[in-house]
């Protein structure tokens, strides 16, 4: 249906989404089609195969791939969402509050897609909502997922996938040499280091033993580009293909905390804090240039270079960060097992989770550059297998 308002028609798309388990929680796939309410021409039919997860979350992720596919079509049109679960429509128009943190989560991707835009929310008996229910079946049964737009140009019928996702593998490791018998699910993990400070911006060493800076004003500035970039993750940009982000978590340092926010506040997503991922400690040599360090300490600071356990007087070494860091992501990997999740951190850390990931020696903790607010981007199915999609992205920071 177009609606007239006044000069301006305004297209009206409706949206039926269903989800299955066989075994809640079990193998799950979800199934959604968009119509343009006029005509009742089928604009679109979407078939995901998601894996383990629970009914309810397969329904939430069929009306999370509704919605956008409406939007993709028309980002003006008005919604109209009818599904069999009772729970998802009352949840989504206010009515049942959402205790669930997985149905959470999605609940508020579905909402930062919408960004306030007005649905109409109508529960329907299950017998009317037969092609959403078959797609989610079809997902299950073929164990693949399936994006058909049927509009009248038919330009998104079957896209060719780009060149950064056409031997791209959502489920396991994309390479076909990486070995096989993984048992623990993907977490995505996106690393962020935190913005500029005083102390980074004057070239002085800062590890987790100094004054703990907040962000300068050029390091808020890069706080809030990297956040708009965070916030394509899984709808827009070279990481479209991935799972929106579900969770946000930090150092316990002012700088991380404070980029941690700025990526927050566009996520609607609250911040954890990780002990563990504080910075390394470097002791006396906290706020020192790198030259005032070697005056200060001259023997010290050459045998210091390249070492594995060689501290700064009172600080730490690579030894005891590397045991901390591991602890780390092992938190974290046990805690959003299966998720997307942005780990706001510090140069060192980042390193280390870079280490891990390439199962590498001492070298990868000053081999690679990560500058302020840049991101890198791996995939972990637990300690089983690991794949680095990005290191060291600075596209979206001002030139």
């Amino acid at each position: 249906m177009l609606r007239n308002t006044g000069s301006l028609v305004i297209r009206e798309l409706l949206i039926e989404a269903d989800g299955g388990s066989r075994g809640n929680p079990g193998e799950s796939g979800s199934g959604a089609v968009v119509i343009d309410r006029a005509t009742g021409e089928l604009l679109v039919e979407i078939a995901e195969y998601i894996g383990q997860a629970t009914n309810n979350v397969a329904e939430y992720r069929a009306l999370l791939a509704g919605v956008q596919a409406a939007l993709e079509i028309d980002p003006q049109a008005q919604l109209e969402v009818r599904m069999d679960s009772k729970l998802v429509i009352e949840q989504m128009s206010g009515g049942w509050k959402i205790k669930h943190p997985d149905m959470q989560a999605l609940a508020i991707r579905v909402h930062q897609l919408l960004g306030g835009k007005p649905v109409r929310w109508v529960w329907i008996p299950r017998e009317q909502n037969a092609r959403a229910d078959a797609l989610a079946n079809q997902a299950m049964d073929t164990k693949k997922s399936q994006r058909i737009f049927t509009t009248e140009s038919q330009i998104h019928a079957t896209p060719t996938p780009v060149a950064s996702t056409v031997e791209f593998n959502n489920q396991l490791p994309s390479s076909v040499r990486a070995p096989g018998g993984v048992t623990k699910p993907l977490t995505t993990v996106i690393l962020v280091r935190h913005g500029r400070t005083e102390l980074t911006e004057s070239k002085r060493i800062s590890g987790s033993g100094g004054s703990n800076p907040g962000l300068s004003a050029a390091g808020w500035q890069d706080a809030k580009a990297v956040a708009a970039e965070i916030a394509k993750i899984g709808h827009s940009g070279p990481w479209a293909h991935l799972e929106p982000v579900s969770a946000v978590v930090c150092s316990p340092m002012e700088r991380t905390r404070d980029t941690a926010d700025a990526i927050s506040e566009v996520l609607k997503l609250a911040p954890s804090v990780v002990e563990d991922l504080k910075e390394i400690d470097f002791g006396a040599w906290e706020g020192l240039t790198n030259a005032e360090a070697r005056t200060a300490d001259p023997e010290l600071f050459d045998s210091w270079r390249g070492s594995w356990n060689v501290a700064p007087p009172h600080g730490e070494s690579l030894e005891l960060f590397d045991a901390r860091i591991r602890s780390g992501r092992n938190q974290i990997l046990e805690r959003f097992a299966g998720k997307t999740v942005v780990v706001v951190a510090h140069v060192m850390p980042i390193r280390g989770f870079l280490r891990l990931a390439f199962n590498a020696d001492i070298d990868a903790y000053w081999r690679p550059q990560v500058s302020p607010c840049s991101i890198t981007v791996m995939r972990l199915w637990g300690g089983e297998a690991a794949e680095v999609l990005a290191v060291n992205a600075t596209h979206h920071l001002a030139k």
